[in-house]
């Protein structure tokens, strides 16, 4: 894990970091938040996993949100993944602002030649937690978050996993995604 870049911000840290991923076979970066507190080093701290919605990456809560202000407050750290894999260079991959690279939709693609690469909820369920679990101040409590197709994932990994999740929020997800024009391109 390799870190980016620390900045300061209400007394606690945003950082940015890259690591190898296994389970997309390439490069990831995501954002970290941590509170004062786990900053110094007096407490592990409980997690929210944030997923950005369609074209996003991981940087864009964190730059737009103003979530760290209260989550410094409440001793709460965020962890923002990319919203899919990037330059794994698949035919047809960046020929559309709504489909392959910031549109993984946080499911485990099933055919050729996406599988590989676009496994994005076996990425942000498992990978991603186990990583900044082991290498951060994190006390094993979770919850998740999304907007839009960060709020499909979030359901999704919240209901495909009992127990994982202390609690799941999600801001006009795309609930349904076989019935609206970017599910469709994309679950189709």
């Amino acid at each position: 894990m390799e870190l980016l870049s620390t900045n300061l911000c209400f007394n606690g840290e945003h950082r940015r970091y890259r690591h190898r991923s296994a389970t997309l076979a390439c490069d990831m970066e995501f954002a970290v938040f941590l509170p004062p507190t786990a900053v110094r080093g007096e407490a592990a701290v409980p997690v929210l996993y944030w997923l950005s919605g369609l074209t996003c990456t991981d940087q864009n809560f964190m730059q737009k949100a103003g979530a760290q202000k209260l989550a410094a407050e409440l001793g709460l750290a965020i962890v923002c993944p990319d919203t899919s894999p990037r330059g794994v260079n698949l035919p047809g991959e960046d020929d559309s602002y709504d489909f392959g690279s910031g549109a993984g939709f946080y499911v485990n693609a099933t055919q050729q030649p996406w599988a590989p690469h676009y496994r994005m909820y076996d990425y942000v369920t498992k990978e991603l937690p186990q990583l900044v679990e082991d290498h951060l101040p994190l006390n094993g409590q979770r919850s998740v978050s999304g907007h839009s197709m960060g709020g499909h994932g979030a359901l999704i990994c919240a209901l495909k996993n009992p127990g994982m999740y202390q609690s799941v929020s999600a801001f006009a997800p795309i609930t349904n995604p076989v019935n609206c024009p970017w599910g469709e391109k994309a679950f189709t």
